[in-house]
C-alpha cells in the first residue's frame, strides 16, 4: 500500500492527492509537518520538503517524480497522452504552472497568508513584474478546452486546480486584485469544472477539514 505523508492544505500534497485519487490508485495519507525537520523527514525528502510517498520500493518526493512514477507504475488510467509530442505538451504545462507561475507567487505566501511583514515597495513591484511575466507565458499555454492541456483529463489539470486558485488568492491578498484575471488568465470556469470531479471533490473536503482543524486554538 502505498502512503502519502504530507499535510492537506499544501498545494503539491493535493496535487499529487488528485492524481492518485483520479487512478484509482489505493493509497494511505499520514500527516508529515515540516516544522521540525526529523531524521525520518530528511531521509525520505533531503530538503525536508512535502509531500513524499512511500512505495514497497522506498521513498520518493518531489510531487512531479511521484506523479511520473505512478503512471508508469499504474498505467491503467492514464494522466498523459499516448502520443510521445502530447504527452510532452502536457509536462511542458506542467512545469510552467509548478515551477514558473506557482513559484513566482509563492514569494507572496508569508505575507499574504503566514502573518509576515508587509512587502517592501521595491519588492512587491519586483514580483509582481515576475509573477505577471509567468501569467502571461502560461496563457499561451494553456488550453480549457475543457481541459488544462486538451480534451481529457491529465497531470496539467493536477498542477492546475491545485495552483491557480492559490496564486489568484495570494494576488489579490497582496496587490488587492486577482493579477490572473487582470492578466486575462480566467481560470475561474475551468476550476469549477474540476470540482464537479468526485476527486477533487475528496481534495477540497479534506483541504477544508485541515485549515478548519488547523485554526483551533
Amino acid at each position: 500500500m502505498l502512503t502519502l505523508h504530507g499535510f492537506a492544505i499544501s498545494n503539491y500534497y493535493n496535487k499529487v492527492k488528485l492524481a492518485l485519487l483520479e487512478k484509482g490508485v489505493p493509497f494511505e495519507e499520514k500527516y508529515e509537518g515540516v516544522r521540525e525537520k526529523g531524521e525520518a523527514l530528511l531521509a525520505a525528502s533531503p530538503l525536508g520538503k512535502i509531500p513524499y510517498l512511500s512505495t514497497g520500493h522506498g521513498t520518493l518526493c518531489e510531487s512531479q517524480a511521484i506523479l511520473e512514477y505512478l503512471e508508469a507504475a499504474y498505467p491503467e488510467r492514464p494522466l498523459l497522452p499516448r502520443d510521445a509530442f502530447a504527452a510532452a505538451k502536457v509536462r511542458e504545462l506542467a512545469t510552467f504552472i509548478d515551477w514558473h507561475l506557482e513559484m513566482a507567487a509563492r514569494q507572496l505566501y508569508p505575507a499574504a497568508f503566514f502573518g509576515a511583514p508587509p512587502l517592501s515597495e521595491s519588492n512587491s513591484a519586483r514580483i509582481r513584474k515576475d509573477i505577471e511575466q509567468k501569467i502571461d507565458a502560461v496563457k499561451k499555454l494553456l488550453r480549457f478546452a475543457p481541459f488544462a492541456a486538451g480534451d481529457s483529463f491529465t497531470m496539467a489539470d493536477c498542477c492546475a486546480f491545485a495552483d491557480l486558485p492559490l496564486a489568484g488568492l495570494a494576488t489579490k491578498t497582496v496587490y488587492g486584485e486577482d493579477l490572473l484575471l487582470a492578466r486575462g488568465l480566467d481560470y475561474k470556469p475551468y476550476v469549477a469544472m474540476i470540482a464537479e470531479r468526485p476527486a477533487a471533490q475528496k481534495v477540497l473536503a479534506d483541504r477544508k477539514a485541515a485549515m478548519a482543524q488547523a485554526q483551533k486554538p
